[in-house]
């Protein structure tokens, strides 16, 4: 950080001092021209470097407990990008970790083949649960993210604070809480009371029985700071985004619906379509404005083309239906049922797993259409499709492949 020499006494970074004079919350400063700014590269993106540079008005000195919450938040993400900037990369990869949808096509599949079918399907319930849950939250919390925060409260410092914006930087949903931390984390817990039970059976240690559950916090952890990394997230909002994680994997992991008519997995997709669309005009019609969140990523995102659909409201709901309406699909299947008693040996298991990440993968880069009904109709193919390939599709190929070749393989 560089101090401001041309102001007087200036601040420590992270304090609020509020004086007759000048206050901690000026009037918001313009936007960045990122055209005037040296670009950096990351991954073939450019990221734009911003400054907040600005000067108190006099007289208004209005400070909220959540704004020591948000300029405490903002510090602490300068100190992540400039105290450890060998660090860019791994942020970013675990921000991509933490993504919801890693839930569908990385943790699904793996905890499907290579712990137990059962557990692979509680971490996708659980996922699809708790995004319509976090989905309804963040409507109902107003949560600010950092990247539009620090102009639109009119953030200043005697201190010059310098930070990036990223391509994963600009969400368009509020920001509290973290869904990141929050969705993953409770669909990840059924895979963190599997290993601990397994480990168990093994192993009287509770240093070493306690292994699956401090890997998990540790993982959650490093989740929360690549998002207050990115300004996507302040601190507060991971921690909760955590906790919320642990409670709701506590509760649901033990209601998990395995193997149920296609009837109750279709009323499961329309109750979550409808629950979400309703809540959503009710809070309208109440005068809540739902769409502030996406004008201010609009207005304060550096690149436009950083805006994704994906990270609409709606994106998400559209997943949730699909997802539920696709393990409904995949249970009713013709090649599961076939299947459905066998045990595949452990080949035939790292196999499916291998072919369900590179195909699940391929699927979720297809390019959306630029329209609006059609990237949302074929956003609800896709993820209505994914259970189905993972449960019914692939095992069903192997298991062809492998009897037109030999005997097949047996646990």
């Amino acid at each position: 950080m560089m101090r401001d020499k041309t102001s007087p006494n200036p601040a420590s970074p992270g304090e609020a001092s509020v004086s007759s004079e000048e206050c901690p919350l000026p009037r918001p400063v313009t936007k960045p021209d990122a055209g005037s700014s040296v670009p950096l590269r990351f991954l073939g993106n450019v990221v734009f470097p911003f400054k907040v540079v600005g000067k108190a008005d006099p007289g208004n000195c209005s400070f909220t407990t959540m704004d020591v919450f948000y300029t405490s938040g903002i510090w602490f993400a300068e100190v992540l990008q400039t105290s450890l900037p060998g660090l860019e990369d791994f942020w970013l990869w675990m921000t991509f970790m933490g993504d919801p949808k890693s839930v569908i096509i990385i943790y699904f599949p793996l905890a499907y083949f290579l712990l137990d079918r059962k557990v692979g399907v509680k971490v996708l319930w659980l996922g699809l649960i708790s995004e319509w849950l976090n989905l309804v939250s963040k409507w109902f919390l107003f949560g600010e993210r950092p990247f539009w925060w620090i102009y639109e409260s009119g953030f200043s410092k005697k201190e010059e604070v310098t930070l990036r914006q990223f391509p994963a930087s600009c969400e368009t949903g509020p920001g509290s809480p973290s869904g990141h931390c929050m969705i993953t984390g409770t669909a990840l817990w059924p895979v963190v009371t599997a290993l601990t039970a397994r480990i168990s059976q093994h192993s009287k240690s509770w240093v070493v029985k306690a292994g699956p559950f401090t890997a998990y916090l540790v993982f959650l952890l490093a989740v929360g700071l690549s998002r207050i990394f990115i300004l996507a997230h302040f601190p507060h909002q991971v921690v909760g985004g955590i906790l919320t994680a642990i409670i709701l994997g506590w509760l649901l992991e033990s209601r998990v619906p395995l193997e149920r008519k296609l009837s109750f997995f279709m009323w499961a997709s329309l109750s979550l379509l409808l629950s979400g669309i309703v809540t959503y005009w009710a809070l309208v019609a109440l005068g809540v404005d739902l769409s502030w969140s996406i004008g201010l990523a609009t207005k304060w995102c550096t690149n436009p083309e950083w805006i994704r659909m994906e990270t609409r409201p709606f994106s998400s709901l559209c997943r949730d239906t699909a997802t539920a309406l696709g393990l409904g699909l995949a249970f009713q299947s013709s090649y599961y049922t076939q299947l459905k008693g066998e045990r595949p040996g452990w080949s035939q298991r790292l196999c499916c797993t291998v072919l369900s990440l590179v195909v699940l993968r391929l699927l979720s880069d297809v390019a959306q259409p630029q329209n609006v009904a059609l990237w949302y109709g074929l956003s609800f193919a896709k993820y209505a499709i994914f259970p189905w390939v993972v449960i019914a599709l692939l095992p069903k190929a192997f298991h062809a492949l492998t009897s037109s070749t030999g005997p097949s393989h047996r646990e």
